[in-house]
Formats: C-alpha cells, structure tokens, sequence
C-alpha cells in the first residue's frame, strides 16, 4: 500500500512528464476509458450468461457526452506521401 509521500512523489513526477498543461485532459480521458471498460463488463456479464452466438457483432451504442472522432491516419489521396500522386 502506497502511502501519502509516495502518492506526492508518484504525483509529482506524473506532472514534470506528462507537464501540468496536459493534466487534466489525460485524467477526463482515464475517466472516460474507465466509464467505458466498466460498462462493457457490465454488459459482458448480463449478456445472457455467454449464450450469446460469438459469430455475430455486438452494436455498441455512444452514450450522451462521448466523443466520436472522425480522423483518419491515412494520408488524402493526392497529397503525393505515397509516391502514387499527381507530379
């Protein structure tokens, strides 16, 4: 069990990497990582005891509040990075 200078010190050094700026956008993102993990296990156990066919998709609905980002990480086509453009 940690005690209270240890959580000072864990504290501190989570701040001089992360920096103070970032801080509470990693703690709202944990806070959102975890409301999602523990409402998915939620489900997982209700989900009428493992009977469920694991061939078919389960939908997963967004909740009021989340955040559905529509980024991609692949380049616009065209844009020349793949060397398959327009020269």
């Amino acid at each position: 069990m940690l005690g209270i200078s240890e959580l000072a010190l864990l504290l501190i050094v989570v701040i001089v990497v992360v920096g103070a700026k970032k801080l509470p956008d990693l703690v709202r993102s944990m806070g959102k990582s975890a409301r999602i993990f523990k409402s998915e296990a939620k489900a997982m156990a209700s989900d009428d005891d493992g009977r469920r066919d694991p061939s078919v998709p389960r939908v997963i609905q967004a909740q009021p509040g989340d955040v559905i980002s529509s980024r991609t990480t692949d380049p616009e086509p065209g844009s020349g990075s793949s060397g398959t453009g327009p020269r």
